[in-house]
């Protein structure tokens, strides 16, 4: 638990060596969404993990939680660590657009980055009457989650799913949330991805009020977020490499091979039979992706000398 200034965020470090690799969440993912990842790239050098404001097991956001918040988070985060930057940025969804924030911010302390399935901006900047709907509808869902958590009917159904029932799961989300049954059938599905053993630690961060309340805020200020970025900034000869999912839709493919192009050593690749949770669904691509990337930065830096 490291203290950033009154409030503290949980952090995970692991492996060894230059450059270290910081991996970021998705908009309502806690560290626990790499494990699969993080436990590949330690074998190839250190990688760094963490919990953004009101997840997991780090504190709850005395602040919004826009991109930039959560960028100025990271940096505050990184100073009070060990590790040596400059940082390899790997980031998923939500966690792509805070990477291309702090980059923007902090150039001088990112070497390279891996977006797995960033989110297409071109979804959230003009937002239409069946987007905004949606958006609201997950704000909605998401504060109703957090009363279930309170009312522990979340810790509930997820123990009932550990304990080997699928049905349980779901007929307690039903009985209780109503139309917002969709908030604990999406949990419980996220939950069967992961390795077993990380089960109880991921029911106790589901179970936690603030994580459903940090979630709400998070995509209540996603059309803000999406706007701290400066689009079309390149970013030279730095490393990147954009993941997209197999599913992902075409306007997606198409904004997804635009960021690659931002640096001339940049690539775009689609990950087959993979979808939106590249890192649990193929581990080993983006393990490979930031192995890549991990190589081009150190051959850079040893030419540099």
């Amino acid at each position: 638990m490291v203290d950033i200034g009154g409030r503290r965020l949980h952090l995970q470090v692991a492996g060894s060596g230059c450059p270290t690799v910081v991996l970021e969440s998705g908009i309502a993912a806690s560290s626990l969404n790499w494990a699969l990842v993080r436990k590949l790239v330690a074998t190839f050098t250190t990688v760094v993990s963490y919990d953004r404001a009101g997840f997991g097991w780090s504190d709850a956001p005395t602040h919004g939680c826009t991109a930039a918040d959560a960028a100025r988070d990271l940096a505050a985060l990184l100073d009070r660590t060990d590790a040596a930057g400059p940082f390899v940025l790997v980031g998923h969804s939500f966690g792509g657009l805070i990477g291309r924030v702090f980059q923007q911010q902090y150039p001088e302390r990112v070497a390279g980055m891996i977006l797995v399935d960033p989110i297409a901006r071109v979804e959230w900047r003009n937002l239409s009457g069946p987007r905004q709907k949606t958006l609201a509808r997950g704000v909605r869902l998401s504060r109703r989650g957090a009363v279930l958590a309170r009312l522990g009917v979340v810790r509930m159904a997820l123990n009932a799913l550990m304990g080997g029932s699928r049905l349980v799961p779901k007929l307690i989300a039903r009985a209780s949330a109503g139309r917002g049954a969709g908030v604990m059938e999406r949990l419980t599905a996220e939950v069967r991805k992961m390795p077993k053993e990380l089960w109880p630690a991921i029911a106790s961060h589901w179970s936690q009020t603030r994580s459903f309340l940090a979630m709400a805020d998070a995509l209540e200020n996603l059309p803000r977020s999406v706007m701290q970025i400066e689009e079309g900034r390149p970013m030279g000869e730095m490393p990147l490499v954009v993941l997209s999912a197999s599913t992902a839709a075409p306007e997606v493919l198409r904004e997804h091979r635009e960021e690659a192009r931002l640096s001339r050593r940049g690539e775009h690749g689609v990950v087959t039979n993979a979808g939106h949770w590249i890192q649990l669904d193929d581990p080993q691509a983006v393990a490979d992706a930031i192995e890549r990337v991990v190589g081009i930065v150190r051959s850079l830096t040893v030419a540099s000398r």
